[in-house]
C-alpha cells in the first residue's frame, strides 16, 4: 500500500533483524524518518545507511539508561516521535522443552525482553508523544502463539499473550489522548532465525516442515515485507479508527484447524 508518512518519525526496535528490516523499509518508502534501534550497533548502522532518512541508535530495551539515551537522541535529532514499533524480541532455540524442565534463566531472559522490555520502552517513548499532544501510534509485534499456544516454548507463549492484553490495556488508556495502540501477530515468517529451525537445509526441525505447512492454509511462510505492510497500515492515517486490535498476519494459521 501507499500512505503519506511525510514528517512522521518512527522509532523501531529490533530494526536490524529480519522482520525489523521489513518494517523500516516500508515505513521509509512512505516518507517516514526512521530511528533504527537495535542492541546490534553495527546492524543498526547498516540498516540506517540503506534508508533515505534514518538515525541508528543502540538500545538494550532491558536497560532504562539505554532506552533514555536512545529516545533523547531521537528528540535531539528530529524534535518529535510519532510512531513506536515494539518489534524487538527473542525466542529460544536450544531449549525447546516441556514447562516442567524449562530453564529458569531462559524464562527470565525471554520474558525480560519480550514483555518487560516492551513495557520499559513504551513508557519512555510515550513521554515525548504525550508532551507534544499530537497523538501517535504504538504497534506491538506479538505472535500467533499469543493467540493460540504452542508446545515447548512456554515463556515466549506467555510473553506474547501478555503483550496482546497489554496492547488492549494501552488502547483503553492512551486512546483518549489520541494515541492508537494495536498489535500484529505474525505467523511463521521466513527469517534467518526460522531457517535455523524449519526452512534451512540443516534446520533443527526441518523434517517437520512439510507437516507444519499443512496447518497454514496459504501453504507457505510469510515474509518480513508482509509484516512491514501491516505495520505501515496501522501507522498510517488510513487506520485512524483502529485501536486495541490484534491483526494476525499468518496465512490463515489461526483461522481454524486444517484436517
Amino acid at each position: 500500500m501507499r500512505s503519506d508518512l511525510t514528517g512522521k518519525v518512527a522509532f523501531v526496535t529490533g530494526a536490524a533483524g529480519g522482520i525489523g528490516r521489513g518494517i523500516v523499509s516500508r515505513l521509509a518508502a512512505n516518507g517516514a524518518s526512521i530511528v533504527v534501534a537495535d542492541i546490534n550497533e553495527e546492524g543498526a548502522r547498516d540498516v540506517a545507511a540503506s534508508l533515505p532518512d534514518a538515525l541508528p541508535v543502540t538500545v538494550d530495551i532491558r536497560d532504562a539508561d539505554s532506552i533514555d539515551r536512545a529516545v533523547s537522541r531521537t528528540i535531539e535529532t528530529y524534535g518529535r516521535l510519532d510512531i513506536l514499533v515494539n518489534n524487538a524480541g527473542v525466542n529460544t532455540q536450544a531449549h525447546r522443552v516441556n514447562v516442567d524442565t524449562f530453564p529458569i534463566e531462559e524464562w527470565h531472559r525471554i520474558v525480560g525482553i519480550d514483555l518487560d522490555g516492551l513495557f520499559f520502552m513504551t513508557q519512555r517513548a510515550l513521554e515525548p508523544m504525550l508532551a507534544a499532544g499530537r497523538g501517535g501510534r504504538v504497534v506491538n509485534i506479538a505472535s500467533v502463539v499469543g493467540l493460540a499456544a504452542m508446545r515447548l516454548q512456554s515463556p515466549f507463549v506467555a510473553a506474547k499473550a501478555g503483550m496482546i492484553h497489554l496492547t488492549r490495556s494501552m488502547a483503553l488508556e492512551l486512546g483518549p489522548k489520541g494515541i492508537a495502540t494495536n498489535a500484529i501477530a505474525p505467523g511463521s515468517i521466513m527469517t534467518e532465525a526460522t531457517k535455523l529451525l524449519f526452512y534451512g537445509e540443516k534446520g533443527q526441525f526441518q523434517s517437520k516442515t512439510a507437516a507444519f505447512m499443512k496447518h497454514i492454509p496459504l501453504g507457505r511462510p510469510g515474509t518480513p515485507e508482509e509484516i512491514g505492510e501491516a505495520v505501515l497500515f496501522l501507522s498510517s492515517p488510513e487506520s485512524s479508527y483502529i485501536n486495541g486490535q490484534v491483526l494476525a498476519v499468518d496465512g490463515g494459521w489461526t483461522a481454524g484447524y486444517m484436517m
